[in-house]
């Protein structure tokens, strides 16, 4: 019954939430930065920066997982490389957001050591943006340059009723 109620495909339902997330986080952790650095506490300010950059890493790996579950559909009309490409940017943004909730995750120790790690998960937060967009450019470049939706459109791919019924449904 569960099932009845997902879209399909998934991935394109789910893709969006690491991107959103990926446009948020530079300005979350800007503003935290400059309100750490202006006395705010940090386990707090920061951590709403951590926890951020946690919901983006598992959607991340949500929106990969149920990528990988839709390959073998889509390579039917999309030749591999162009597959390969978006699977490429898809491990580098996953992988980098994992690497950055680490050293987000580092921001919250007081100190010179907390101070370098706020510093350098702001500034990774613009590469991660940048990673997020090759993912979402070449996934829409499967879609729109290489009919990847064309997949999903089963109903629009049948043939149209002939005779006097498709009269009747006229």
């Amino acid at each position: 019954m569960l099932a009845s109620f997902m879209p399909d495909p998934l991935h394109a339902a789910l893709v969006h939430m690491p991107v959103a997330f990926a446009v948020l986080a530079p300005l979350a952790a800007l503003a935290a930065w400059i309100l750490v650095n202006r006395g705010a506490d940090v386990p707090r300010t920061w951590g709403m920066v951590v926890a951020l950059l946690a919901l983006l890493s598992v959607s991340a790996v949500v929106a990969k997982s149920t990528g990988e579950d839709q390959e073998e559909r889509v390579e039917e009309v999309v030749a591999h490389a162009a597959i390969e490409t978006h699977e490429e940017a898809a491990d580098v943004f996953t992988t980098g957001s994992f690497v950055l909730l680490v050293v987000a995750g580092a921001g919250l120790v007081r100190g010179q050591v907390g101070r370098w790690a706020r510093l350098t998960a702001t500034l990774g937060t613009l590469a991660l943006l940048w990673a997020g967009y090759q993912v979402g450019h070449s996934g829409g470049r499967l879609v729109y340059q290489h009919g990847a939706a064309s997949v999903y459109r089963e109903a629009s791919l049948s043939p149209a009723p002939a005779g006097p019924e498709a009269e009747r449904d006229r």
